[in-house]
């Protein structure tokens, strides 16, 4: 469990990003694999969320997640949910205490929010197409609905693909330039012509202090070259493997 330095210091608000290491799943999946959308049983992952909520002194009947599907839309939640019931989206934002948000990445970014003088959390899933696309700026206003203040927000993200292992291809490239010359500052050179080094940790942070929010601080873990202690979607299709589990990363409002 790896928790943000700027979040652990807000009183009343609960947070992990979890490794996979604590669980009971096996193999590929291997151990803490907490994504219902992967070939896992569903009787491991349940228990897996069991295990992970219990590390934040909560249960797992108080966590709620989303099929999440690289938008921007986020979802302002009023009350858990179960997992037959839960909606479409990437982020998530509420007010009542209890609830735990999480997020699933395998690579992605796991962006954790939190305003504790208003009594707010959010959560957001920050793949490359949901960062540019502004799926932080739309937590932020999701957060601002139930009366956070931008300049009251700490965010932390957490382990995600850093630039060393992330290439990528001219087309990725032009649709950031196409959007924002300046995003070139993200990309840098890589040993295959025709290619570039993405800095993604670099874009959410960057965006991040765009938004202009409290504090925005990145825990710098690179999830594809830690096979034993983070799932990345990227290293399973580089090795032939049939599938990947998911990292779960949560904030919960209030102490427990």
């Amino acid at each position: 469990m790896i928790k943000a330095i700027n979040l652990s210091s807000l009183d009343g608000v609960r947070h992990a990003f979890f490794s996979r290491h604590g669980g009971v799943s096996e193999g590929i999946y291997g151990s803490l694999n907490c994504g219902y959308g992967s070939g896992d049983e569903q009787k491991k992952v349940r228990a897996n969320r069991e295990a992970a909520m219990g590390q934040l002194s909560a249960r797992a009947d108080e966590l709620v997640t989303l099929k999440q599907c690289h938008s921007t839309k986020a979802v302002i939640v009023g009350a858990p949910w179960t997992l037959e019931e839960r909606p479409t989206g990437d982020a998530m934002a509420t007010n009542i205490p209890g609830i735990a948000l999480g997020i699933m990445t395998a690579d992605c970014g796991p962006v954790l929010f939190a305003d504790n003088v208003s009594g707010v959390v959010g959560a957001a899933h920050a793949g490359w197409k949901g960062s540019v696309n502004g799926v932080l700026n739309e937590t932020i206003k999701a957060m601002e609905a139930l009366g956070a203040t931008r300049k009251n927000i700490s965010a932390a993200l957490g382990p995600c693909i850093r630039q060393a292992s992330y290439e990528v291809g001219e087309d990725f490239k032009k649709r950031f330039l196409d959007t924002d010359i300046k995003y070139g500052m993200f990309f840098g050179p890589a040993f295959r012509e025709g290619h570039a080094m993405f800095d993604l940790a670099g874009f959410i942070i960057n965006q991040l202090d765009q938004l202009e929010i409290g504090s925005a601080e990145d825990i710098g873990i690179d999830t594809y070259p830690s096979a034993g202690g983070f799932f990345s979607y990227r290293r399973s299709t580089h090795r032939g493997e049939k599938d990947y589990g998911r990292g779960l990363s949560v904030i919960i409002l209030g102490s427990g």
